[in-house]
């Protein structure tokens, strides 16, 4: 028989605050096509994106992630000191080792919380939102702060037409905490790795030091057969995360899921037949794709602008490179 005593974890999870963080400078689309054949009408209809953000040198990966942290950690109600775990989703800190979660953690004030970095591309957040969970829920931790952060301009080819206008920069944050009801759904979650070469870098890090090819690492897709996988494959990912929670499209008040184009989150809306009561998310149309953190970026935003209100039931689904995807209902704070 185990000698082990049984964890002492809360019964349940939820989130308690989200925080986020856009750099200064706006980049409209004008600027994208100074270095592509296209026109601001192109780039509307098929993305729906009209302007981004793009970080300057001293809007690191850390700082914004920090700003968003702090500001996630005092709509909490908490202080630093409380939160003994940092997760931070992201693809584009450039640093292989430390984490920057170690760096976050402490720029924040968080004492000596537990801190690593996961990469699951666009569905990072989501990732990062389950492990928080489990920590709560297995008594490894009290207070977890998940940071969605990217810096998406470093891995933008700007003469690629299919993607120099996608991508943006920022960073998102929540706080997950203790909870007496359940207020985060079951994760559906999983990966097609069959199908990684259509979301990939063009080449790998030790090619660029090797000088072969001499050009800087980016960011590059294929656009029609993500598109495809989004529309058609996705919409059941979501259904099944409703089915998870026990609710239907009827009970929900928000859907977020992960911005990436809007063309396919208005199939999404149309393939779940969400009613029109439903707010639905389009933070992509001034913010690109930020892959890690579009989802707590919109989810602040809706928040922030009165779209969406505490208590409400929300839908959150991240998907993207690997291929993976991660989605789960909660309850917003």
């Amino acid at each position: 028989m185990s000698k082990i005593s049984p964890s002492k974890g809360a019964p349940y999870a939820r989130i308690m605050g989200v925080g986020g963080y856009r750099p200064t400078r706006v980049v409209p689309n004008e600027v994208i096509l100074q270095t592509i054949d296209s026109s601001d009408e192109w780039i509307r209809s098929r993305s729906g994106i009209a302007s981004r953000h793009w970080a300057s040198p001293e809007e690191t990966v850390a700082a914004m992630s920090v700003e968003a942290a702090g500001k996630a950690i005092a709509a909490a109600g908490l202080t630093p000191e409380q939160v003994d775990a940092v997760i931070v989703a992201t693809v584009s800190h450039f640093h292989q080792t430390p984490a920057v979660a170690t760096e976050i953690a402490d720029r924040i004030g968080a004492g000596k919380p537990a801190a690593f970095d996961i990469s699951a591309g666009c569905a990072g957040f989501g990732y990062g939102l389950t492990l928080a969970k489990g920590l709560i829920v297995e008594g490894s931790a009290s207070h977890v702060v998940v940071i969605g952060v990217e810096r998406l301009s470093d891995l933008t080819d700007l003469t690629d037409r299919a993607t120099a206008f996608l991508f943006g920069d920022g960073a998102g944050a929540v706080v997950v905490g203790p909870s007496q009801e359940p207020m985060i759904g079951p994760t559906v979650w999983g990966s097609e790795g069959d199908k990684a070469e259509t979301i990939r870098q063009t080449v790998p890090w030790t090619a660029y030091r090797d000088g072969t090819p001499a050009a800087f690492p980016a960011i590059t897709q294929e656009g029609q057969a993500v598109f495809r996988w989004a529309v058609f494959e996705m919409a059941k990912v979501a259904q099944q995360a409703l089915d998870a929670a026990g609710i239907g499209p009827e009970d929900l008040d928000v859907f977020i899921p992960h911005q990436a184009n809007m063309r396919i989150i208005d199939s999404m809306v149309k393939t779940l037949k969400l009613p029109e009561s439903v707010t639905v998310a389009r933070d992509v149309e001034t913010t690109g794709n930020t892959s890690a953190a579009s989802i707590p970026l919109a989810m602040e935003r809706l928040l922030a602008t009165g779209k969406a209100k505490s208590g409400d039931t929300a839908l959150v689904i991240g998907f993207g490179a690997g291929l993976v995807y991660a989605a789960t209902v909660v309850t917003l704070p």
